[in-house]
Parts: C-alpha cells; sequence; structure tokens
C-alpha cells in the first residue's frame, strides 16, 4: 500500500509527488518546509516526471507571486562567482544558518559581490574543503547547491548530518559569520529542456539534491512542458516495473540515479570514477534498461 503526499516547490508549476523508501516525516507546523529545501533529509525516493503538459494546465499557469517579485533583466550577464578552470578555492561567509529537522540544516552562504550569480549550471556541483587544526589533510567533500543557478548574491546548501561524517559534522558546527572553502563548478549531465520525453529519478539521501537542481529548472522553464507525478513507497524492483518508463522508448528516456554505496549497487551498479560510469547493474539492467538510458550522479 502506498500513501501519497503532494508537494508544491517554489517556483514550480506542477504538483509533485513521491516513492520514497521510507516514510516522510509527518506534517507538522512547518510540514512544507520540507518542499524545496529540505528533500535532500529524505531518505530516498522515485521522481518520474513526463513532458507535454495539456494546454491550458499547469504549464501556461500565471506566473506565481514569488515569480512576480524578481527584477527585470538588465540583459546584461550576471558575474560568475565560480569559473572553474584554474580558479582555485573561494572562501565564502556563511550569513544564514537555519535547522529544517534533527539532523538536516540550510546554510545560506554569501557570494563575493551581491549582484553575482553562483557560475553553476544545470546539472553541477561544487567541492567543499575544510582542514581543522589536528587534520593532517582536509577534509574535501562534493554537494549540489539547491538554490537556483541564477540566483543572485548567495548560494545555498541543505547539509544532512551524518555520523562520525566530518565535513557533515563540520557544516552544522559553523555560525554566521564563519567561512567555508568550496570550488567550483564541476560539472555532471548537460541538462537542456525537453532533451528527453521521460525523465525518471532514483534518489538517497542527500543524492536528492541533484535531482532537485534538475527538476526546479524543469519547473521554472515555461518552454520545458513536463508532469512530475507519482506516489510514495518502497524502491524494489517490482515498482519500478510498474511506475518506470519502458525501456523500448530508447533515447527517449534518461533514468537518474543518485545515493550512497547501497543503492547504487541495488538499483544500478556504482561509478567506476566521476569519469567513468562504469556498467549497468542491478534491478535497471534487470528490468531491461540499458546503459545509455541511466545517468549516475
Amino acid at each position: 500500500m502506498f500513501a501519497q503526499r503532494l508537494f508544491r516547490p517554489a517556483n514550480t508549476l506542477s504538483q509533485v509527488r513521491r516513492y520514497a523508501s521510507t516514510d516522510a516525516p509527518k506534517s507538522g507546523g512547518n510540514g512544507l518546509l520540507y518542499t524545496g529545501v529540505a528533500l535532500a533529509a529524505v531518505s530516498g525516493g522515485y521522481f518520474y516526471m513526463r513532458r507535454n503538459t495539456p494546454t491550458g494546465q499547469a504549464g501556461d499557469a500565471p506566473p506565481s507571486a514569488e515569480a512576480k517579485k524578481v527584477p527585470a533583466s538588465s540583459g546584461q550577464p550576471a558575474k560568475a562567482a565560480f569559473t572553474g578552470g584554474e580558479q582555485g578555492f573561494l572562501s565564502l561567509k556563511l550569513d544564514k544558518s537555519e535547522i529544517i529537522n534533527h539532523n538536516t540544516k540550510k546554510l545560506t552562504f554569501l557570494l563575493p559581490e551581491e549582484d553575482m550569480e553562483s557560475g553553476l549550471h544545470v546539472a553541477s556541483a561544487v567541492i567543499t574543503k575544510y582542514k581543522g587544526p589536528e587534520m593532517q589533510k582536509p577534509v574535501i567533500r562534493p554537494y549540489t547547491p539547491t538554490s537556483d543557478v541564477d540566483q543572485k548574491g548567495t548560494v545555498e546548501f541543505v547539509i544532512k548530518k551524518y555520523p562520525n561524517g566530518p565535513m557533515s559534522e563540520h557544516l552544522h558546527n559553523l555560525e554566521p559569520g564563519q567561512r567555508l572553502d568550496i570550488k567550483g563548478p564541476i560539472p555532471k549531465y548537460q541538462w537542456s529542456a525537453n532533451k528527453h520525453e521521460h525523465v525518471a529519478m532514483i534518489a538517497g539521501g542527500t543524492g536528492i539534491t541533484p535531482m532537485w537542481q534538475v527538476a526546479n529548472a524543469i519547473f521554472k522553464n515555461p518552454e520545458d512542458k513536463t508532469k512530475w507525478q507519482g506516489g510514495k513507497g518502497y524502491v524494489t524492483k517490482e515498482l519500478l516495473k510498474t511506475v518506470l518508463p519502458e525501456p523500448k522508448e530508447g533515447d527517449k528516456i534518461k533514468i537518474f540515479v543518485c545515493g550512497p554505496p547501497g543503492l547504487y549497487k541495488a538499483i544500478s551498479g556504482g561509478k567506476k570514477s566521476p569519469q567513468d560510469q562504469g556498467e549497468l547493474a542491478g534491478y535497471l539492467k534487470d528490468l531491461g534498461y540499458s546503459k545509455d538510458q541511466v545517468y549516475k550522479f
């Protein structure tokens, strides 16, 4: 039996439902706060998107009140904080640290200038670095921001604290005014509007954040006619067989996978390296999908 919950992310023009490997937190006074800023706190999930929203429905909805507050573009491209290449780490000041739940925080860092954008693209990540006074080597970890790639002045992260996780514990201990070394962008999957007719997302833990980055880009773009739908339950091979687009649809579909090693092992097999996707294994191979139809973040 599958329970269902609807979410409406900021700037989203579609309804959202979710398949999760464990039950979502109970709704409370801030139940909808999980939308858009706390998806990384969910332990696992499945997302399915399908293009071609019928005329007069979500894709043709008027702009939200939040969208109307965004100032019109001056026509000049914004300066980018992260430029990649030979650029080193930027030392960014923490502006706000907000508690989402018992093990998750939303961290907002100031970019070097107020009118700067992050310089990230969909989908890309950044590298964070921290070296404590008694540490021989710095800790380096990748994270995917949850803020819009064109957001000016700040960049936001939703961070889940893991037991004995040196970087996540450090980030949770940061106070406003302290700094973190960040470098990027680290390119992942190059997304463009309507690149695939069907998109499915299977994620666990903080692996949800790159999915959110892609989903948010789809929802914000009126030219990308995408419907996001599903439900909630355990991610099993039987469930995936029921809800995923058919493998025979070829390059019309793309299945994104991201999460801890156990999730990769069960769903798709792991990556060999950031540059090598490795062979397809797990449930998706059993269900007849090809290596080219799957991307592992």
